[in-house]
Parts: structure tokens; sequence; C-alpha cells
């Protein structure tokens, strides 16, 4: 299992804004998206279901560096930084593949939530195990 999950698309121009770059909301949109797609791929979303629980955003940060326009091609890099009692960060990059420009950076910082109680609980070893963690800081 790669730590580091690729998730490649054309940027479409329905996130484009009245700048004509990407719209800032588009970024958080994609880092929820690839987050889902990275735990479906490595079995996460199972594992976890599976225990009754689900994962919710804590606070999400983002350094845009430069603007994307629609119809570039970029990939999104993702890889989980850490887990805690009860809390995972996952990191991400934006790249444009047409010249090799970070476009973003971000993290999320994700909560393991118990469906009945709706309250935080400990990430258990079958949900952990489906993850390898990367500990520097970008690949």
């Amino acid at each position: 299992m790669a730590p580091i999950y690729q998730y490649e698309f054309v940027v479409p121009s329905e996130v484009i804004d009245e700048n004509n770059h990407i719209n800032n909301v588009a970024y958080v949109q994609w880092m929820q998206d690839v987050a889902i797609a990275h735990s479906n791929h490595v079995g996460g979303t199972q594992a976890t279901q599976q225990v009754g629980a689900t994962w919710v955003a804590r606070s999400h940060q983002i350094e845009y560096l430069r603007p994307g326009f629609a119809g570039d091609r970029l990939r999104i890099l993702t890889w989980i930084a850490d887990f805690r009692k009860a809390r995972s960060r996952r990191k991400y990059k934006f790249l444009r593949l047409e010249d090799d420009t970070v476009l973003a950076t971000g993290e999320t910082d994700w909560v393991f939530i118990d469906i009945k109680t709706g309250r935080p609980r400990s990430v258990p070893e079958a949900v952990l195990s489906c993850y390898e963690i990367l500990t520097e800081s970008e690949p």
C-alpha cells in the first residue's frame, strides 16, 4: 500500500470564478472528494462503516500559491500525516501537470465519530491498519 494517493482530472469551467481562475470553494470540495477516494481505495471507508463510525472535518487549511484555470490538468496528492486518539491529519498538494506547478497545499483535521452517539471515539486498529502514515511534511 502506497502512502500517497494520486488523483488526476481536468479543471471544469464550472469551478472558474469572476477572477477567471479556480474558485477557492472548489479546492475544499476536491479535498473531501480525494480523501474519500483514497479511503475507498485502501478499505478505510468499509472498515469505518463496519465499526459504526464516520469521519467529519474539524478544520481545513489551504494555502493558495498559483492560480489554476479551466482546462488545466491537475494531480492531487493526499496522504495521512498522523493519527491521534480520535483524529487524523490529512495533507494535500495540488499540481498542474503541464508545468509541474504547485497551485495549492492544504490539510484537513478529521475527527472519528461514533454514528450512534455522534461523539468522537478512538480510531480502532481495524481502521488504522488501512492506512500508511507519511510523517514527512511533503512527499
